[in-house]
């Protein structure tokens, strides 16, 4: 999979991106990630990439021309344009099913907006999805595309390791995930729960599905309901 990310501090993807799962899976091949700095198509010498808003008002807007020539310089390159996201707090919320539906594309390209947004002609004909991961305000879109490329990566074959872990996680068949022990089975009187000392496989399986709707039932009652991430 090819993720592309437009943005104007590409230094800020150094080093959460080179860390980990991700990391590896770039090294393995199955991540390409490219990362573009939007400054570099403007095309004056101060090398502006927003402007006053027309109409007035407060702050400064991102340049529908200057993004337009960033984009089409990315989906000029190898491969198909891919599916053109825009980070923003007006989007479709990220939820599991969607990061589900967005690894599914061979190439994704995100655009990090900043300062007020960007102009809405940028939005209207080049952007495929507009996506938020969340019902507030941040300084710009970098933190977001970070969030969704982690999320996506996981599905990833091969990125895991484990083909099944992301079916036992958070939101997968739209419950939260059962609570997880590990060694040693006691410390301080803090006791592990015996069913999962057992060894019988059939009982750890019922006793897990049990938390998780137990959990999702007392935490997120709005999945049970449908309101929230779906598989």
């Amino acid at each position: 999979m090819r993720i592309d990310v437009l943005t104007l501090f590409p230094d800020a993807f150094r080093g959460p991106l080179d860390v980990s799962i991700i990391k590896r899976a770039r090294e393995d091949g199955l991540l390409d990630l490219q990362i573009h700095d939007i400054r570099e198509h403007a095309t004056d010498r101060h090398k502006s990439v927003d402007d006053y808003p027309f109409g007035g008002g407060q702050g400064m807007v991102m340049r529908v021309d200057v993004l337009d020539r960033a984009l089409q310089f990315v989906q000029e390159q190898d491969g198909p344009p891919g599916l053109v996201v825009y980070l923003s707090p007006q989007g479709e919320v990220l939820s599991d099913r969607l990061v589900r539906e967005l690894a599914r594309n061979e190439r994704l390209v995100l655009v990090c907006g900043r300062y007020e947004g960007v102009d809405e002609r940028f939005v209207e004909h080049c952007v495929d999805r507009e996506i938020s991961i969340g019902d507030y305000i941040l300084t710009g879109g970098e933190l977001p595309a970070m969030v969704l490329i982690d999320a996506v990566a996981r599905h990833i074959p091969g990125a895991l390791g484990d083909e099944v872990s992301p079916e036992e996680e958070s939101f997968a068949g739209g419950l939260l995930e059962h609570p997880q022990y590990t060694r040693p089975a006691e410390y301080r009187g803090w006791e592990v729960p015996e069913v999962l000392l057992s060894g019988h496989h059939a009982k750890i399986e019922k006793w897990k599905m049990e938390q998780r709707l137990t959990r999702t039932r007392e935490r997120r009652p709005d999945l049970l309901r449908g309101d929230g991430p779906q598989e």
